[in-house]
């Protein structure tokens, strides 16, 4: 992959959040991110929406990483189960493509703490 290659590069936004992209390959990927004071919700935990992004970004660099180092493909639905919160620390994602059709990406993600199951995805990609 090039250097200009948007796989395995961090976006604008992800740095916002403070994410780290650590593989996108063949079909796979590992992002993680630590709880920030920005992240919070009402509650003092992470707000789902980070939790959601997080996942987001872990499932496009895994659909994305098929294409050969382009973004090739857009999130066209994600169904994310939260199981526990997050209140301190840092939580990993890792993505994978189930099923690469010609025009859609079927895949699963699951986001864990240590040995503690956070939250679990399943989405498709439409491919461009």
């Amino acid at each position: 992959m090039s250097s200009n290659s948007p796989v395995g590069q961090d976006s604008n936004f992800s740095k916002l959040l403070g994410m780290t992209i650590d593989k996108a390959e063949n079909g796979e990927s590992q992002v993680r991110m630590s709880m920030q004071e920005h992240l919070l919700n009402l509650h003092g935990r992470m707000h789902g929406g980070a939790l959601f992004s997080l996942i987001d970004t872990a499932l496009g660099q895994a659909s994305h990483s098929l294409f050969g180092g382009e973004a090739g493909s857009m999130t066209l639905e994600c169904k994310v189960n939260y199981i526990r919160a997050v209140e301190q620390g840092e939580i990993v994602c890792n993505a994978r493509v189930l099923n690469a059709g010609r025009k859609v990406h079927v895949l699963e993600a699951k986001v864990q703490q240590g040995d503690k199951l956070i939250a679990t995805a399943q989405a498709t990609f439409i491919c461009k």
